[in-house]
């Protein structure tokens, strides 16, 4: 387990460009290694501009590696008030190189998930670039109403796409913690992004599986509706995730848009194509 970064109740970030145009955001991290396992193989990372949450896989030692690796390479890269992209994908590019090594001879390979948000630019206006890869995720929470954003990179995820599972049957289907895309394993990393624009009230939920598989959408939702700050939020669902059985590793962060210039929508947040 590694945790880089925590908490803040308030930064306010200048926009480059536009003289008084300011965003605030205040943000929050919790974790805990749930009441089955031994080890905590999460990590993460809440440093401004970048938030990020890894779910190691691999064994106790080696899953915790390939986790720390994701968020110390991407906590390097933390340094200026917004970051594009493709500083992300060279980020895990690098943890990637560093999981090879890690791996060393295990013959079932190391790897680990990854899902976060950065604060980036978009001519002058100020949004979250959410990326992932595998099956943590990120939720947005918006006029009370909660929106996954990201997309699982899970055998699930493909036969809810096909029809042959609902969203409900796949959270127990037996497969459901298998993943298609990870970082490590000796693969190229390819994350998805999205972008999201930072508006006022925006309420983001960075979370590994460990919340999600015990927690239901609908009372994520109640939490985040709460009013409750982020420190508080964060660690109300990691204790709703013990009570229902903590049954894997669960971290959650939470970052608020406690305030930010008018933005108009983009049309298109589909996940950006792959580059092969």
């Amino acid at each position: 387990m590694t945790e880089i970064g925590g908490s803040n109740a308030s930064l306010a970030i200048a926009i480059p460009g536009r003289p008084d145009a300011v965003v605030t955001i205040a943000w929050a991290a919790a974790t805990d290694t749930g009441k089955r396992r031994a080890a905590n193989e999460d990590s993460f990372v809440a440093k401004s501009p970048l938030f990020a949450v890894a779910d190691g896989m691999g064994g106790h030692a080696a899953g915790d590696l390939a986790s720390a690796a994701v968020v110390e390479r991407l906590a390097e890269i933390v340094g200026s008030d917004f970051l594009s992209p493709r500083t992300i994908e060279r980020a895990l590019e690098r943890a990637t190189a560093d999981i090879t090594t890690i791996a060393g001879d295990n013959e079932l390979g190391v790897g680990t998930t990854v899902t976060g948000a950065a604060l980036t630019l978009q001519e002058q206006d100020a949004y979250f670039a959410v990326f992932n890869i595998g099956d943590s995720r990120v939720y947005a929470f918006e006029a009370n109403e909660l929106i996954q954003v990201t997309v699982d990179h899970s055998v699930v995820q493909e036969l809810v796409e096909s029809g042959a599972l609902t969203k409900d049957e796949a959270e127990h289907h037996p497969d459901s913690n298998i993943i298609t895309r990870a970082v490590g394993f000796n693969a190229k990393p390819y994350a998805d992004f999205w972008m999201l624009p930072a508006r006022t009230g925006l309420r983001l939920l960075l979370c590994s599986d460990g919340l999600t598989k015990e927690v239901t959408d609908d009372r994520i939702r109640l939490h985040l509706a709460a009013g409750l700050n982020p420190v508080e939020t964060a660690g109300a669902l990691i204790d709703a995730a013990l009570a229902s059985g903590g049954r894997d590793n669960v971290t959650a962060i939470i970052i608020d848009v406690l305030d930010a210039p008018e933005i108009a929508d983009i049309e298109d947040t589909a996940p950006r194509p792959q580059r092969h």
